[in-house]
């Protein structure tokens, strides 16, 4: 499936059945809205999906992992060497996403889609690298459009395959030393906030690295003039090969009718991007969780989504999505196996 069919097969969520899971959940066994954000959270699984009693989905966080060639502008505390061996971490399970994963009971796929190093055979590692990192975006555009558009691909075929595989829900991690970069860029111009106010210290700059980055964003938004209301122009000068896998992935999974799980500020560029591309993703897309970086707030304001957790949480990897998934598995539970007055024998109040 081609990005212009993926985004072609992207159609309004399903409101009958969402009015449906909700008339269940008011017939539940509790005071009518008790549950608060789980009930909202079931109904718009629902609404998605469109199964009003659906079976407890299998999950998967797909960690896409890339390096970007402005990391040597100094915009972050870590050198690039970190990107593989975050990889080969994941790999083994030792990572934050590894255990939060295994906690909720999903499963994590780790995609080298522009790491900047030669894996070789390893076992466990889809292999869809573009090229070995992103050109250096102060200096040039990040990528050509036609390589945006490959890692784009990456994204929609995984999310097909994952689909057709029965996989119910997915999870948007992420892996890519200076990628905090892009995303600010991306953010800034995709929601109209100045640059100062949407770029943060990432994994831990100091007053002068923040400085820099800053000046190096605004730098490469005034040099390449990417076209706002063209997020594919957008992706290519200023962002990332992790990014576009994202956002592809979250087309792949609207076309299928997949809800998903983002994680914070990296895959909330992504969504921007997607939803550039096709409006009707948003409807697809459960904010897990407020990240503490700078721009991210930007982000939900604009797609207007309300994470469900609150926990000051900015390392990535698809950790906020593990636990955002956990409670989607928690909704879907409550709609499901929990029983009605009439189940029950218990009587209603007037």
């Amino acid at each position: 499936m081609t990005l212009d069919e993926a985004v072609g097969r992207i159609h309004p969520v399903n409101h009958e059945s969402a009015a449906n899971a909700q008339g269940r959940l008011d017939r539940l066994t509790k005071p009518l809205g008790s549950l608060g954000r789980l009930e909202e959270l079931a109904v718009h699984y629902a609404r998605i999906t469109g199964e009003v009693k659906p079976n407890i989905p299998r999950g998967v966080v797909f960690t896409f992992a890339a390096d970007h060639g402005v990391a040597r502008e100094g915009v972050s505390a870590y050198p690039s060497e970190v990107t593989p061996q975050m990889v080969l971490n994941f790999l083994r399970g030792g990572a934050g996403v590894n255990v939060l994963a295994r906690h909720t009971g999903v499963e994590v796929r780790v995609v080298d889609i522009g790491v900047a190093y030669d894996f070789g055979p390893v076992p466990g590692l889809l292999q869809k690298k573009i090229m070995h990192g992103t050109n250096n975006l102060l200096r040039e555009p990040a990528m050509t459009r036609a390589q945006a558009l490959q890692a784009l691909q990456v994204g929609i075929d995984l999310a097909t395959d994952a689909a057709r595989e029965g996989i119910g829900f997915f999870g948007t991690g992420e892996m890519g030393i200076g990628n905090t970069t892009p995303s600010a860029a991306i953010t800034a111009l995709m929601t109209g906030r100045p640059v100062a106010e949407v770029t943060g210290r990432g994994t831990g700059i100091d007053d002068a690295g923040h400085a820099r980055k800053v000046g190096v964003i605004q730098q490469a938004l005034d040099r390449h003039r990417p076209d706002r209301a063209d997020a594919l122009d957008v992706l290519a000068k200023v962002g990332g090969l992790e990014i576009a896998g994202l956002a592809g992935l979250m087309l792949g999974a609207a076309a299928a009718r997949v809800p998903v799980v983002l994680d914070g500020f990296i895959a909330g560029a992504a969504a921007l991007v997607a939803v550039g591309l096709q409006p009707l993703c948003r409807d697809y897309l459960i904010a897990s969780h407020r990240s503490v970086e700078r721009g991210h707030q930007a982000i939900l304001e604009w797609l207007t989504l309300k994470p469900l957790l609150d926990l000051d949480l900015r390392l990535g990897e698809g950790t906020g999505a593990c636990l955002g998934m956990g409670l989607v598995q928690a909704s879907i539970k409550i709609l499901t196996e929990m029983a009605t007055f009439d189940e029950a024998g218990v009587t209603e109040r007037d």
